[in-house]
């Protein structure tokens, strides 16, 4: 891989370190350069790099409008948007994205505020439904079946296609109330031993169970931030769903809490296709295995997150995980 300059090769050496990835046989050039940021300078030196300046503006348009750069399809595609357009009365949010999401994988949505990320999101499971002056156009399938049929229930979808909203909302019942509710609206379960069943399962895979089975009965709104988050995610697969879609879940989190959420997207995916939006690069890095790049409602690129990361294909990718848009 060449390194076109000294402010990519910083990135890319940070990047490079989450993703386990070496530099292989550098030049000369770049010798130079990683010693130049890895060493501690000389007392009176004033050598360094400079890095260059961030573009005081930038024309995406110049730049978007043509086909999303990498690779839109995936192996064992579950779940697919073709052409997907969004508008919120004239606003034009999402414009022609395409991508498949695949079965027993992490996809991290990444892109500034703004961007459209969240609003593809919320395509997904029809929440755009709930905004009256929303339209969305396109075709989006779940295992080969149009979502936005007419035949098709919303809220049978978002049983198969569950959410994780960015700040804890677990309702004002207990611990237990919280996960069943799902299951008990849904007739999943015969009786309250099934329940009962449901209930400390889901609460054991969400990482929550030994932390709370003295105070099930106490309310969920008791717990703190991670820990609410955390039911929620209980509250999200006690009614088995197919897809799994988290909207900057650890945005309200401290470190510590984000990090056991990050495990639990881990095991989680063994089972689930998990569909993040999240501004900390980092936190895709960590967890995805692909990266979904958007700008200004265009999905400009995606591909496996090593690969967007380390080396991506379209100039606005590269700003954005350089630092020079954002």
């Amino acid at each position: 891989m060449v390194i076109a300059d000294s402010y990519r090769l910083v990135t890319y050496m940070k990047m490079a370190a989450m993703t386990d990835t070496r530099i292989e046989d550098p030049t000369p050039a770049t010798e130079a350069v990683i010693d130049a940021v890895t060493d501690e300078p000389d007392a009176g030196s004033d050598v360094g790099i400079e890095l260059p300046a961030a573009d005081a503006a930038v024309a995406p348009n110049a730049e978007l409008g043509g086909q999303t750069v990498g690779n839109v399809h995936c192996d064992n595609a579950f779940m697919i948007a073709e052409n997907v357009n969004v508008h919120y009365g004239d606003n034009h949010a999402i414009r022609d994205v395409t991508l498949e999401i695949g079965k027993k994988q992490v996809v991290a949505l990444i892109g500034p505020s703004g961007c459209g990320k969240s609003t593809f999101l919320r395509c997904l499971n029809r929440m755009n439904d709930t905004i009256e002056v929303a339209r969305v156009t396109g075709t989006i399938t779940l295992d080969g079946k149009d979502i936005y049929r007419k035949s098709q229930d919303p809220v049978a979808l978002r049983a198969r296609v569950g959410m994780v909203f960015q700040k804890p909302n677990p309702f004002p019942k207990s611990i237990y109330d919280n996960v069943a509710y799902g299951p008990r609206i849904h007739g999943l379960a015969g009786d309250r031993a099934e329940l009962d069943s449901i209930v400390h399962s889901s609460l054991e895979r969400a990482g929550l169970l030994k932390e709370v089975k003295d105070r099930l009965e106490e309310p969920g709104t008791s717990l703190s931030g991670g820990q609410q988050q955390r039911l929620c995610i209980a509250r999200t697969i006690a009614v088995n769903p197919e897809v799994i879609l988290m909207d900057e879940p650890c945005s309200a989190l401290d470190p510590i809490a984000t990090a056991r959420i990050e495990d639990l997207m881990d095991e989680l995916c063994e089972d689930y296709a998990i569909v993040i939006v999240t501004h900390s690069m980092q936190q895709a890095a960590r967890v995805s295995r692909r990266v979904a790049y958007f700008h200004l409602g265009h999905l400009v690129e995606v591909d496996d997150t090593d690969k967007v990361f380390t080396n991506p294909q379209h100039k606005l990718t590269e700003d954005y995980i350089t630092g020079r848009i954002g």
